[in-house]
């Protein structure tokens, strides 16, 4: 009996007294403007802006800016810099998404560096092999690394500065070493031994052996010559130097040794796209995201959703504001799990899922208690974010992931970098959107976004994390339009997220899931959510990455903004 009311009353009381714990140190310490979550006070400059989640990779951005290059150039910068400086989340071995203004012709690009599968792994073969899912490491989930053609794509497009002088910093760096930070270093700690105890091979090599036998700690000095050496070849070689090369070779023959599918074919078939965007109105603000195979539109379809409420009526991080915001989320991931795939392989329906009509009807569907939901009916799925604006007004919103992480585990020889698992993310359910085929996008979760206000550019922003991004996405912009926040408050605002639901890999849950709350919620809101019907817990390190930059058109200055929950930087000129 004693055992029982230990587990029935003591931990209820300790979660209420964790919580309770939690809203006595919810706010920042003491400033004397501002909002008391607020970390710090904005970034303000007129000739530039770099917000990325490293500070030295900011530094190499704005370095560029100031020798002429433009916000592209520094962008391809600053994302290589990345690549080494944050192999936890991003590299050459991953996808890319960008979303561009352009100051010359005053619209926005849009461009999906995201690879495809194999063309010799089928569904038949994964079947017939007993896969209900592709796995997570290993060869399988490997598809094209598109960020390098990715690269050159917006630079062929766009870009000033040659590409040599755009990748050296990363090299210089690469060799000479630089310290690891805080978070990288915990990352890598947790990250390495894990693909160490699977056997992958040239883990060691790679990231240990090149840095005197020992993984480096925060504030010691990390090396990859190997890195150092590929953004060489590419730097002199171009796009193809790593899709047609050695490189391609190296990577074609690693992935069959290991009894993987992708080869150099694959490789020298890829291919970036350029898109338009797409938007809908919040309320006189143009949001824009890429259309699928990510899930930018997730976040369009809860803004529209949200839109029918009247927020000035209802407190930020509000039981009620939660409420809402988590049932369109439920509303708009069940759609997610049904409709969002490779465009080239299946016809979404992005003008009715953005639908004034389609999000009337589904607001409609939600109640004053927890609910589940199915998807519409319709006739007829870890990272880094970064965002960089030069003196000229063209501004560039980026995203670049491996997924999971460092990625799949396959470290090509003597290259420095790991490919990605983005593979994992097809389903293997037959007849569905984003069922596995050769050839296909697999769905991305990683989005940048944009807003606009009268046609011309007001924010550059991302959130990095997975399912939380289209959650981020809507929190900042309601953040900014709702509840009149700065740009740096709206990122430091305290977060939540719902897990639960459908997937686009074809798993479904008919339970309602789980709200997760930072501890800037306070507890009256917790209270008030489990009033509702809510499940609410705690999570860490799954509430995204942000950075933004604002453009005011009045006063012609940008404000930079960056998150406050990892180690990035927002710097200006």
């Amino acid at each position: 009996m004693r055992k029982l009311y230990f587990k029935t009353h003591f931990i209820p009381l300790l979660l209420t007294g964790l919580l309770l714990l939690h809203s006595f140190y919810i706010d920042a310490q003491d400033r004397v403007t501002g909002r008391t979550f607020a970390t710090r006070s904005e970034v303000l400059a007129q000739n530039g802006m770099v917000a990325t989640s490293h500070p030295l990779a900011t530094q190499v951005g704005l370095d560029i800016l100031k020798k002429g290059g433009n916000a592209i150039d520094a962008a391809i910068a600053s994302n290589a810099a990345l690549g080494l400086m944050e192999p936890t989340g991003c590299g050459i071995g991953g996808d890319i998404f960008a979303i561009i203004w352009d100051a010359k012709t005053q619209k926005l690009y849009a461009l999906n560096g995201s690879g495809r599968s194999p063309k010799k792994l089928t569904l038949e073969y994964l079947k017939k092999n007993n896969y209900s899912k592709i796995p997570a490491l290993g060869p399988l989930p490997v598809s094209v690394p598109g960020t390098v053609d990715g690269w050159f794509e917006m630079h062929k497009k766009f870009g000033t500065m040659e590409m040599k002088e755009i990748l050296t910093p990363a090299i210089n760096y690469a060799e000479s070493g630089f310290p690891l930070t805080e978070l990288i270093a915990w990352y890598m700690q947790k990250s390495i031994p894990r693909y160490q105890a699977k056997g992958f091979p040239n883990i060691e090599d790679t990231y240990i052996s090149q840095n005197g036998g020992t993984l480096p700690n925060e504030g010691e000095i990390y090396k990859n010559p190997y890195l150092a050496n590929t953004y060489r070849k590419i730097a002199e070689g171009g796009r193809d130097a790593f899709y047609t090369g050695e490189i391609a070779k190296t990577i074609g023959t690693f992935i069959k040794e290991q009894g993987g599918f992708l080869s150099k074919k694959d490789l020298e078939a890829h291919h970036s796209e350029w898109l338009d965007p797409v938007s809908i109105n919040y309320r006189g603000y143009d949001v824009w995201e890429l259309p699928p195979n990510g899930q930018g539109i997730a976040a369009l379809q809860m803004l529209k959703i949200l839109e029918q409420y009247d927020f000035s009526k209802i407190p930020f991080g509000s039981a009620e504001h939660l409420h809402l915001f988590t049932e369109a989320k439920k509303l708009a991931f069940e759609d997610r799990a049904k409709y969002y795939a490779d465009m080239d392989f299946y016809d979404v329906p992005l003008s009715t899922l953005l639908s004034e009509k389609y999000a009337i009807e589904r607001s409609k569907e939600i109640g004053k208690r927890a609910s589940t939901y199915e998807a519409g009916k319709i006739s007829a799925g870890e990272t880094i974010y970064m965002t960089v604006a030069d003196k000229e007004g063209n501004m560039v919103s980026l995203i670049q992931s491996n997924y999971r992480g460092m990625g799949s585990g396959m470290v090509p020889p003597k290259l420095g970098f790991m490919l990605q698992d983005r593979g994992e993310l097809f389903s293997l359910t037959e007849g569905q959107a984003n069922t596995y085929e050769p050839g296909k996008r697999p769905f991305h979760t990683i989005i940048p976004a944009f807003i606009t206000k009268d046609g011309k550019p007001y924010v550059s922003f991302g959130v990095m994390g997975g399912d939380f991004q289209p959650q981020g996405h809507t929190q900042i912009v309601m953040n900014l339009i709702d509840f009149g926040m700065n740009l740096q408050e709206a990122g430091d605002a305290p977060r939540w997220d719902h897990t639960g639901g459908a997937s686009p890999t074809g798993e479904t849950t008919e339970n309602k899931g789980m709200i997760r709350v930072e501890s800037g919620i306070p507890y009256e809101t917790v209270r008030g959510l489990m009033d509702r019907g809510h499940q609410v817990g705690f999570t860490r390190g799954a509430y995204g990455g942000y950075q933004a930059i604002l453009w005011d058109d009045i006063k012609k200055v940008y404000h930079g903004a960056s998150e406050s929950r990892k180690d990035g930087q927002a710097a200006g000129y």
